[in-house]
């Protein structure tokens, strides 16, 4: 198992308070996914066009779909039954945290790190199992915005990070946030079914 340089570790402040603010904040969607929809509702009114302009962000964000997207994430969330809440594992946070440190200094996106590990190996890597999924935001500085991309799931075909999101088997999560050389922040999550991702 290759070891992370203990100074690119110190070079990425941990974010406990924003990882935890995410977490609560799935779960939040998870167990009130029509309260959820309604916060969209909110949100839909603040496009013009395919340009959204929200509070923190004056210059608006341009997206791919507009509202299209948004609306489909409403009427996902009025159908979607509420889910048991996910509970926190440290081990799945080590292995969002190992991402977090190798991508954010080179600028990187993607599932895949430098040296080709996928989310399972490195969940492995860390004592864990395989069975686990991974959701990543680059940009969005605060909880409510990680999870609403997340939700939302702009120009992803299959919107498989929603889907994630919402999988009734996803019983834990471990998150890490920090510094990225081109989008400012990213934020990982490690999902499981399992507190460590073994079956």
């Amino acid at each position: 198992m290759p070891l992370i340089p203990l100074l690119l570790s110190l070079a990425v402040p941990a974010q406990p308070a924003l990882t935890r603010e995410i977490l609560a904040e799935i779960n939040f969607a998870r167990a009130q996914p029509r309260r959820y929809a309604e916060r969209l509702r909110g949100y839909r009114a603040l496009f013009k066009g395919k340009v959204v302009y929200y509070p923190g962000n004056p210059d608006g964000l341009l997206t791919k779909e507009g509202v299209k997207a948004v609306d489909e994430a409403i009427r996902f969330l009025e159908k979607q039954p509420p889910l048991d809440p996910i509970a926190p594992s440290s081990l799945l946070a080590r292995a969002a945290r190992d991402h977090v440190e190798e991508q954010g200094p080179r600028g990187a996106t993607g599932h895949i790190s430098k040296d080709g590990a996928n989310p399972r190996d490195r969940v492995q890597r860390r004592g864990g199992g395989n069975y686990v999924a991974e959701v990543i935001t680059y940009g969005p500085p605060s909880a409510t915005e990680v999870v609403r991309q997340l939700i939302v799931d702009d120009d992803v075909p299959g919107r498989g990070h929603r889907r994630t999101m919402f999988a009734a088997e996803m019983r834990y999560a471990g998150v890490a946030c920090g510094p990225h050389r081109v989008y400012r922040v990213m934020c990982v999550a490690e999902l499981g079914r399992t507190i460590d991702g073994q079956p």
